[in-house]
């Protein structure tokens, strides 16, 4: 069987493989196995967004930025979700800009098309509405998080969040990605990568994190990360870490 067949057959996006047979199969036609390498914009802030996007391992950064040109991830969209999910809202453009990070395979549809098998309502609606709920869920507990939790805590958090989606413990970040995505300054997140690399947790070495003790990363990061977790797998059926089933 080649690569794209079993795509189309067995889904590796989890939100594609939670639709039922029937719906999903509807879908088929209009899906297109693409490539994202790295630093492709799939929207960008205030242009209409003309596709959505059900990555696999590849990763997406929902990026703000700011007059003066900083930049700040308010979201990551992998294999458990998707890029471009406002165009069921009843709009398609937004603030914010779409920019890989990790190159990967993705299915890709026309916004247009998607919006019209979402307005039929039944199965396909249901389930992207939770998806949306669950973003929205992630949203506010990420701006708590932001101002009450550590830089380190937050490190700790957006690392476990990047190996969930990736379904990996080891993949390509600068530390000067990671500054950008937190909104703080790259000496700020040096210290905290030092800190948990010193305590056996990870490693980095030459743009590449790998988590080396993941109970203690747990432990380390703010509850954020399992309470996102949780509500993942509450709304939409994504299993959730031993310490996230604890947690509630």
């Amino acid at each position: 069987m080649s690569l794209e067949k079993s795509f189309f057959q067995q889904p590796p996006n989890k939100l594609l493989a939670t639709l039922p047979a029937s719906d999903y199969e509807r879908l088929v036609p209009h899906l297109k196995l693409v490539s994202l390498p790295l630093g492709q914009i799939l929207y960008r802030a205030a242009e209409p967004i003309t596709h959505v996007y059900f990555p696999d391992k590849a990763m997406v950064s929902i990026v703000t930025t700011m007059e003066d040109g900083s930049t700040a991830e308010v979201g990551i969209v992998s294999n458990e979700g998707m890029v471009g999910m406002l165009v069921i809202l009843g709009d398609n453009t937004t603030t914010t800009t779409a920019l890989v990070q990790i190159s990967g395979a993705a299915m890709q549809i026309n916004a247009d098309i998607l919006t019209a098998e979402f307005n039929r309502g039944g199965a396909i609606q249901k389930l992207l509405l939770r998806y949306v709920q669950a973003v929205y869920s992630e949203l506010a507990q990420g701006a708590a998080c932001n101002r009450f939790h550590t830089l380190e805590e937050r490190l700790a958090r957006w690392l476990l969040t990047v190996s969930d989606r990736l379904e990996s413990e080891n993949f390509p970040l600068t530390q000067e990605f990671i500054s950008q995505m937190l909104g703080v300054r790259r000496s700020g997140v040096t210290v905290a990568a030092s800190t948990l690399s010193r305590a056996g947790m990870i490693s980095y070495q030459r743009g590449h994190i790998s988590i080396l003790n993941r109970e203690d990363l747990e432990a380390t990061s703010c509850e954020c990360h399992q309470v996102i977790q949780y509500e993942f797998a509450r709304l939409l059926g994504m299993k959730p870490s031993n310490r996230a089933k604890k947690f509630f």
